[in-house]
């Protein structure tokens, strides 16, 4: 079995990463913000390129704010692997040793009434730890104050995007030519996670593997059951390469599928066929949704359509935009996400299709290409 060779993609720069800075306070301050306080996880790396070898109780915080350079709060023990990372040139590093009070150092750098975004992934401890120092600040989450703060890719953070789906794609054209009959879920889960790595990813983080009734429930864990003939597999895996994330779905019949399996395999492949014809700019997210839905409720399976259309992808393989009813977000060029409806029949089977599609100045672009048809393996 051979691998696909990937050219690495030029790295991004200390300038890529100060313009991304610049950018985001320019839109915190669109966004009625006075800064954004980002911790380590997703928001930290895609800034600075920065992340912690262990993510502790101890504080680490980014500060930008439109009146001063970027500064990072960081532990003494710990400065040296900030120092290092690729984004962190521009960025003015301000240190705290244990015994001393890291939310004092942090509120000095900060408007004492201040509003601002925080990462989702901040700890509540380092929260209400600034919360006390000051009393009359106020904070919002970035995924409500700033939902955009990471949903448009650049082009080089889209030909990222491109091999993770090309990638994935090379996977799932590799593991239909496989056995299925007889095999434990866990066992294809196992060879999933080997062939993406083996196809270039360097993180794997999801192989849902889900035969027969299993596959009725959305995110299941791939476990003993062992899969037979005349069973339907849902396959929905995916994980980071070159940081950025793949994420796709097929689902697979083993052995000549029933009339029915095909007939809602058809309804879920119209419903997403519709949803990805109808990405352009200026649509919202939720009209998304709402196409894809209708086709699956009109073909009378409504109430099995158990999850949103879809969610964004880049530096982690879900994030917003998310696809969904009341997400009143327009979409733009540059957007990424996924366009997965499913049916799902309790103690029978599911059907899911997944791409990751992204918005283009007039209309969409899959990233992944593999056949939507109901693929019959053995």
């Amino acid at each position: 079995m051979t691998s696909i060779a990937h050219p690495t993609p030029t790295p991004f720069t200390g300038e890529d990463y100060a313009a991304r800075m610049a950018r985001v306070v320019h839109d915190a301050v669109a966004a009625g913000l006075d800064g954004l306080l980002v911790t380590p996880g997703p928001d930290l790396v895609w800034l600075t390129a920065y992340r912690p070898t262990a993510i502790t109780e101890r504080l680490t915080i980014l500060v930008l704010c439109p009146d001063r350079q970027p500064t990072m709060v960081v532990p003494a023990l710990e400065r040296p692997d900030a120092e290092g990372a690729d984004g962190t040139a521009a960025v003015s590093l301000v240190e705290w040793s244990d015994g001393t009070d890291p939310y004092q150092v942090a509120g000095a750098l900060l408007d004492p009434t201040g509003r601002y975004g925080v990462s989702d992934s901040a700890w509540a401890m380092h929260l209400l730890g600034l919360q006390r120092q000051l009393p009359r600040s106020s904070y919002v989450a970035l995924t409500d104050g700033m939902p955009m703060l990471r949903a448009v890719k650049d082009p080089a953070e889209l030909a990222r995007l491109s091999a993770a789906g090309a990638a994935a794609d090379a996977v799932y054209e590799q593991i239909v030519q496989t056995r299925f009959a007889g095999r434990r879920e866990n066992e294809v889960a196992a060879e999933l996670a080997g062939l993406l790595r083996r196809f270039g990813h360097e993180q794997v983080d999801f192989t849902v593997v889900g035969s027969g009734p299993n596959g009725a429930n959305p995110h299941h864990e791939a476990g003993d059951r062992k899969i037979e003939r005349g069973d339907t597999v849902v396959l929905d895996f995916g994980g980071l390469m070159f940081g950025y994330g793949s994420d796709t779905s097929r689902t697979v019949a083993v052995g000549e599928p029933a009339p029915e399996v095909q007939q809602v395999h058809d309804i879920v492949r119209r419903a997403q066929q519709a949803a990805v014809e109808a990405v352009r700019p200026g649509i919202s997210c939720q009209q998304i949704d709402r196409v894809a839905r209708s086709v699956i409720t009109d073909a009378g399976y409504g109430e099995q359509f158990i999850h949103r259309t879809g969610h964004g992808i880049g530096v982690t393989t879900h994030e917003p935009p998310y696809i969904v009813e009341g997400e009143e977000q327009l979409l733009v060029p540059g957007m990424c996400f996924s366009i997965e409806p499913g049916i799902y029949l309790a103690g029978r089977f599911g059907i899911r299709i997944e791409d990751i599609v992204t918005v283009t100045e007039d209309g969409g672009r899959r990233l992944n290409n593999t056949s939507h048809d109901l693929r019959v393996v053995d």
